[in-house]
């Protein structure tokens, strides 16, 4: 686990040369999902409109651990893009590599910088004995 393994869940930025990368870790695969999420909404500086809540569900199947990790982050993107809308709350659910989200959160009051991918860039989801340990890369 990370230096900050007195914790269960978390996230950290790495330094990157060019890009941005965060270390993420949680006791089971859909924390680490969540986690993630809150790590990507922390390195753009997001900061939620507090009026007009919503709630989403969202769908996905991937092959792998990875692809669903980047396809969960990259509609989270998408939706920041094009419905300026960022999330709080987190219910994940799982099936193997099939996720259902039920998300809440608001429009966007602010963001500080912009993420225009998320990347497969030395992407591996890892399975230690306190739980899932994952980088990522962000194309800034």
């Amino acid at each position: 686990m990370p230096p900050a393994a007195a914790t269960s869940a978390g996230f950290r930025e790495i330094e990157h040369r060019a890009d941005w990368e965060l270390e993420v870790w949680a006791a089971d695969f859909s924390g680490l999902l969540e986690q993630a999420a809150r790590g990507m909404y922390t390195l753009v500086g997001a900061r939620l409109n507090p009026a007009n809540r919503i709630q989403i569900e969202l769908e996905f199947g991937a092959p792998d651990a990875e692809s669903l990790l980047v396809n969960f982050l990259a509609e989270l993107l998408f939706l920041i893009e094009t419905q300026n809308l960022a999330f709080d709350e987190f219910q994940l659910e799982l099936d193997g590599y099939a996720l259902s989200a039920r998300l809440g959160g608001a429009s966007l009051a602010h963001i500080d910088k912009e993420i225009k991918a998320v990347t497969y860039h030395q992407l591996a989801v890892l399975q230690t004995e306190d739980g899932f340990l994952v980088r990522i890369v962000f194309d800034g």
